[in-house]
């Protein structure tokens, strides 16, 4: 398996952000154990922009996403950036922190987790088909990546199915959080669809 190079000083940078969470305790957020085995879950792989990470949080919250996991060199809560964004959606969507977003991958795949790439690969599916065909099933783990160089080959490795949205024009992707929430959406309405609406 090819491996995606990250330079000692980025090694470190993640180690040292990881060891001051971990001190301050900062490592988990929200409704703290409601929400061990959501139907909908996401792993975000770092993803640089704290924007798109308080965007996230909101259309995670909005899209009936139970559990964010906030991976490598992505930010996390408490962050004036992500706060804007999110509008507070980080105080009510649970997440946690992990410097290695395959330790988190082997864990929900062992708890029978079904894990989905969002990415364009020789052998991704349009979304779309993947689930009209029945190929998703939940409780599922939607797995994002980096603005620019996606999701890594380790994290490929992990992925049951990779998908992808439909690109129509010159561009060849959407900034991330756009995406995800295409994506969440169509999987909220397609397997929390039973869920009451308050």
């Amino acid at each position: 398996m090819p491996a995606a190079f990250r330079s000692p000083e980025a090694l470190a940078a993640i180690e040292r952000e990881y060891q001051r969470k971990h001190a301050a305790g900062a490592l988990r957020g929200g409704p703290a154990g409601e929400n061990n085995s959501p139907a909908l879950c996401v792993l975000v792989e770092d993803v640089r922009s704290l924007w798109n990470v308080g965007s996230i949080f909101r259309t995670a919250d909005g899209a009936g996403f139970g559990a964010i996991y906030l991976c490598g060199i992505t930010g996390s809560p408490p962050r004036k950036e992500i706060a804007k964004v999110s509008l507070g959606a980080e105080e009510t969507v649970y997440w946690e922190y992990h410097p290695n977003p395959v330790t988190v991958l082997r864990e929900l795949s062992g708890r029978g987790v079904q894990i989905v790439g969002l990415e364009v690969a020789s052998d991704s599916l349009l979304l779309s088909q993947a689930i009209s065909e029945g190929l998703i099933e939940r409780p599922l783990c939607l797995v994002v990546g980096n603005e620019v160089s996606g999701l890594s080959p380790q994290v490929i490795h992990y992925c049951h199915r990779v998908c992808h949205l439909p690109m129509k024009g010159m561009k060849e992707s959407l900034n991330v959080a756009v995406a995800f929430g295409i994506a969440a959406y169509a999987l909220s309405e397609n397997y929390l669809r039973d869920a009451p609406v308050e």
